[in-house]
C-alpha cells in the first residue's frame, strides 16, 4: 500500500507484532482505536507500520494528512460499556409524552376494548372530517397569510397524528405498548369495612383483570358465591399471566445502536429493566391477591368454620378418649371386683373344703376308734389269728363308710361272730389289693 501524498510508492512489510499481535478493532463511525492491547486502525495502522521500518511519515505526508491525523486522535475512544450508558437513550418528559391515540380517534370511552373493526372504522370517519381538503374552508376565515399558515400547519399536524394514532392502533405488537403505557389506576386496596369488602375489591380486581393473558377473567362474585367458585377466583389469581409491557424512560433506542454490539447491549440493558418492572408489576398484583384473601367474608367464614369444626373434633376426641378411659376404667374395676368375688368364692370353697375335711378326718378317726373299740375283745381272745396288725391295716384302707358299716355289722355280733366278720372283709381287702396290682402291671 502506499500513501495518497507520499512522492514515490513505499512497499510496507507489517511487522510481525501487528500481523501476530491482538486482534484490529474499528470503532463505529470509522475511527481508530488505540486502548491498550488494542492495534491501531486505518490510517494510523500505516503510519505505525512505515514508522516500524525506519521511515518518517510525518517528513513525507502533507500538511493536510497531518490534520486528518490529528483531528482522528482527538475523536479516538474506548469502546466499552461505559461509552454507551448515554447514547441512544431515549428520551423522557416532556419530549418522550404520547398523544392520545384513543381520543384522536373519537374511542375515548372504549379505548382497549375497541375493537379492530372500531378502530378501522373511527380512522376513517376522522380521516375523512379532519383531511385538509376537508379543512380548507377554515383558511378562508384568517386574515393574514400568517395566520392562514399557521392554520394549515394546525391541521396538517392533527390529520399526520390521527393517521399515526391508527398506525399505533391497528399494529397488535404497537397497541399492546400503547395500552400498557395507558392512563391506568395501579393503586391496590389495603383495608376496608367487611360489609364494603366487594365494593373495594370488586373495581380493584376488575381493573387489573384487563393485563390477563387469560381471558374471561373471573369475577369477585358476592357473599353467596359458592366456595369452590371462590377458590378457583383465588387460584386464578395466584396464578396471573400478564401481557403488559413495561417501557422504561430510561431504555435505549435500538435504531440509534452504532454497531451490532451495540445494539446487543442495548437489548441487554432494556431486559433488565423490563424485569424488573416485570417483578415489580407481579408483586404488585400478589399484594393485592392478599389482601383480598385476608379480609374476604367468605374465607373468613370458611376459616372460622374450619376452625369450629376442628375444634368440635377435638373436643369429640377428649371426650370419646375420656370415655374410653372410663370404659375402661369401669371394665377394670368389675375385672377386679370379679376377681374379688371368685377370690373370696375360692376362700369359701377353699374353707369349707378344710372344714370337710377336718370332719372327715374326725369321723374317719372316730369310726377307726370305734374298729378298735369292737375289735378289742376279738384280738384279746386271739380269736382267729386277727392280730392288731390285721387291724391297724383295715383302718388304714378302709374309708369312713366302710368302717361305718363294718362297725355297725359288728356291734349286733360277739365274739367269734365279730371276728368271722373282721376275717371275711380283712380277705375282701387283700383281695381287692391283689386285682389292682394285676390291673397296674
Amino acid at each position: 500500500m502506499a500513501m495518497a501524498s507520499q512522492k514515490r510508492v513505499l512497499l510496507i512489510t507489517y511487522a510481525e507484532e501487528i500481523v501476530d499481535g491482538q486482534p484490529i478493532y474499528l470503532s463505529s463511525n470509522s475511527l481508530p482505536v488505540k486502548t491498550s492491547k488494542l492495534e491501531p486502525a486505518g490510517h494510523a495502522f500505516h503510519a505505525a507500520a512505515l514508522r516500524l521500518i525506519g521511515h518518517c511519515v510525518e517528513a513525507d505526508t502533507d500538511e493536510d494528512d497531518e490534520k486528518e491525523v490529528s483531528k482522528e486522535k482527538e475523536h479516538v475512544y474506548v469502546q466499552s460499556s461505559d461509552s454507551y450508558s448515554t447514547k441512544g437513550k431515549k428520551k423522557s418528559g416532556s419530549e418522550a409524552k404520547q398523544q392520545d391515540h384513543y381520543a384522536l380517534l373519537g374511542l375515548s370511552h372504549l379505548r382497549y376494548l375497541a375493537t379492530e373493526d372500531q378502530i378501522r372504522k373511527s380512522y376513517r370517519e376522522a380521516a375523512l372530517r379532519h383531511h385538509p381538503d376537508k379543512q380548507a374552508s377554515l383558511l378562508l376565515a384568517e386574515e393574514t397569510e400568517a395566520a392562514k399558515q399557521a392554520k394549515k400547519d394546525e391541521i396538517e399536524s392533527h390529520f399526520k397524528a390521527i393517521q399515526e394514532a391508527y398506525e399505533v392502533l391497528i399494529d397488535p405488537v404497537r397497541r399492546r405498548i400503547y395500552d400498557s403505557t395507558d392512563e391506568f389506576d395501579d393503586e391496590i386496596p389495603f383495608d376496608c369495612a367487611p360489609q364494603d369488602f366487594f365494593k373495594v375489591f370488586g373495581p380493584a380486581f376488575l381493573r387489573n383483570g384487563r393485563w390477563s393473558v387469560t381471558q374471561p377473567v373471573p369475577t369477585l362474585g358476592d357473599d353467596k358465591t359458592p366456595l369452590k367458585e371462590v377458590d378457583s377466583f383465588y387460584n386464578f389469581w395466584y396464578s396471573f399471566k400478564s401481557w403488559r409491557e413495561f417501557p422504561h424512560a430510561d431504555e435505549f433506542d435500538l435504531e440509534q445502536a452504532e454497531s451490532r454490539d451495540h445494539r446487543r447491549w442495548m437489548e441487554r440493558q432494556n431486559a433488565k429493566l423490563s424485569e424488573k418492572a416485570r417483578k415489580e408489576e407481579y408483586a404488585r398484583i400478589r399484594t393485592l391477591v392478599d389482601n383480598a384473601y385476608k379480609r374476604d367474608p367468605r374465607i373468613l367464614r370458611r376459616k372460622e368454620e374450619e376452625k369450629a369444626e376442628k375444634q368440635r373434633k377435638k373436643e369429640a376426641k377428649l371426650l370419646a378418649k375420656k370415655l374410653q378411659e372410663e370404659e375402661a376404667a369401669k371394665i377394670a374395676e368389675e375385672e377386679r371386683q370379679r376377681k374379688e368375688e371368685e377370690e373370696k368364692r375360692a376362700a369359701e370353697v377353699a374353707l369349707n373344703q378344710k372344714k370337710m375335711k377336718e370332719k372327715e378326718k374326725k369321723l374317719l378317726r372316730r369310726e377307726r376308734t370305734r374298729l378298735r373299740t369292737l375289735a378289742a375283745p376279738v384280738l384279746s381272745e386271739h380269736l382267729l389269728g386277727l392280730t392288731d396288725y390285721d387291724v391297724e391295716g383295715l383302718c388304714s384302707t378302709l374309708d369312713k363308710e366302710q368302717l361305718k358299716n363294718l362297725c355297725d355289722q359288728m356291734e349286733g355280733k360277739e365274739g367269734l361272730d365279730r371276728a368271722k366278720l373282721l376275717r371275711a372283709t380283712l380277705e375282701s381287702d387283700h383281695k381287692l389289693k391283689d386285682e389292682k396290682e394285676v390291673e397296674g402291671k
